[in-house]
């Protein structure tokens, strides 16, 4: 009787070693950084800690489904490092010698992920399974809803426009005064009359004119 519960046991253990392995079907890798997640309170990985996975995972399991009978013993792992890395699987609580399939086991413990990082203290990064992306946080809602920023927009630009144009007709305003009033000085300055038919410059009546021909004949006489 012994003999063969020894043989059923060892039996179990090489079939559990073929389910567990590197790279074996619906197994998944985990990597843990306490140190780095906890620097000085971090704690030591030993085997209370795995007895606390399993129970985890089997929780998550159960939780997913109400109709999973996982138990711990049901979790197996795996290639276990001294950098806290291994390996795991879940076993079919029915049969004990065949794994649940990989896409279960990676939608219950997307859907338990904070409560297992949760237990351990640990993160998303600290705490990979790096076969099963992480949970993604909820988006965060702007404190002003988007409506009123896309409004807000909007009003500066019209009010920029309306500065604008403001602007540049008081500009163009100035320019066709300052105009005007250049056209008319000018004109004042270079004003043409007719005389005898015969155009002529405006006398400037404070400066004087001086006849050409008398201012001759002042230089004549005035050599004699």
């Amino acid at each position: 009787m012994l003999r063969a519960l020894l043989l059923i046991l060892s039996v179990v253990a090489i079939a559990h070693a073929e389910l567990c392995k590197p790279d074996a079907q619906n197994a998944f890798k985990v990597r843990i950084s306490i140190k780095t997640a906890l620097g000085d309170n971090a704690y030591a990985w030993d085997a209370n800690e795995e007895y606390l996975f399993k129970a985890m995972v089997a929780f998550a399991m159960r939780r997913y489904s109400s109709k999973s009978t996982t138990q711990i013993s049901n979790v197996l792992l795996c290639n276990v490092t001294d950098r806290v890395s291994f390996w795991f699987v879940v076993t079919d609580s029915s049969k004990n010698v065949t794994t649940v399939p990989g896409s279960e086991v990676e939608a219950a413990i997307r859907m338990n992920r904070n409560r297992i990082n949760n237990a351990f203290l640990l993160s998303d990064k600290t705490l990979q399974f790096l076969k099963i992306t992480s949970t993604l946080s909820p988006p965060v809602e702007p404190s002003t809803p988007v409506w009123l920023i896309v409004f807000g927009v909007v009003l500066c630009l019209i009010v920029a426009g309306i500065v604008f144009l403001i602007v540049s007709g008081i500009q163009k305003h100035k320019k066709k005064n300052k105009e005007s009033t250049e056209r008319e000085n000018l004109e004042e300055k270079v004003e043409v009359t007719l005389e005898n038919g015969i155009p002529c410059e405006a006398l400037d009546i404070k400066a004087g004119h001086i006849n050409g021909v008398f201012a001759a004949d002042d230089d004549r006489f005035t050599s004699l």
